[in-house]
């Protein structure tokens, strides 16, 4: 089966690796990419996997921007995939400097453009009767969270509560909705996360390390395929035993 993958986020250091896995497995498959302003840093994939990747530059942090987005995508395969990443980098601070502006635009660019596209590509899935829709979240919604976290926690734990309440609507039509929820991932992500916290979560983990996109990917690809179909509504901790459910 020729499968689309919409993949927001793609440009990070996951969604290119997700990327590179999706396409060595599934020859006849199309990636609609979305990036925003950094669009070179897929330029080796789609040399290397020539008019198999559909790039688009947009900002998700703009509701109206989103819907343009949307419209664009009318003109491309609709996506059997949906895979969800983006997210501001994580700012340790305490709750008495909680940055509102900051946590709005959070919300903006994991929640309500995740809605918006959501409610534009499900119809095709229900009709279809198949579909993924793949979100990641974080080890920190799992048991006690660090301190300092606030605006973060709060953001990956509203996407929890929407995985789940997509997974048992879509159920039926043979959609599954589900999260991946790693550790500390050394990823460009902790750019403003200071060297001792990024080394303290390495030397705390069972593994004596922290997550590394190859350790993730192979698990989002699992719940992507077909073989995953009768698993939904599910966070599947990566996490080298430091959250265990």
């Amino acid at each position: 089966m020729a499968y689309t993958y919409l993949i927001t986020g793609a440009t990070s250091d996951v969604g290119r690796a997700l990327i590179e896995r999706l396409l060595r497995t599934a020859p006849d498959s199309l990636v609609l990419a979305q990036g925003c302003g950094d669009l070179p840093k897929l330029d080796a994939l789609c040399a290397e996997f020539a008019g198999r990747i559909r790039t688009f530059d947009a900002d998700l942090s703009d509701r109206a921007k989103v819907d343009a987005f949307v419209q664009q995508l009318q003109d491309a395969p609709a996506p059997t995939h949906f895979i969800h990443l983006p997210a501001l980098p994580v700012v340790n601070t305490k709750f008495k400097a909680f940055d509102q502006a900051r946590f709005d635009l959070d919300m903006e660019i994991e929640i309500h453009s995740a809605v918006r596209i959501l409610r534009a590509i499900l119809p095709a899935m229900t009709k279809a009767k198949f579909g993924r829709v793949l979100f990641i979240q974080t080890s920190y919604t799992i048991g006690c969270p660090p301190k300092n976290t606030a605006a973060y926690v709060m953001a990956k734990s509203t996407i929890g509560g929407l995985v789940k309440s997509l997974a048992v609507e879509y159920a039926k039509f043979g959609v599954t909705v589900n999260c991946v929820a790693p550790s500390m991932m050394e990823t460009n992500f902790l750019k403003d996360t200071p060297d001792l916290i990024v080394q303290a979560a390495a030397a705390d983990n069972p593994m004596g390390r922290n997550a590394r996109p190859g350790d993730v990917v192979p698990a989002m690809a699992f719940l992507l395929s077909e073989e995953a179909g009768f698993i939904t509504g599910v966070t599947l901790p990566i996490t080298g035993g430091s959250a265990i459910v």
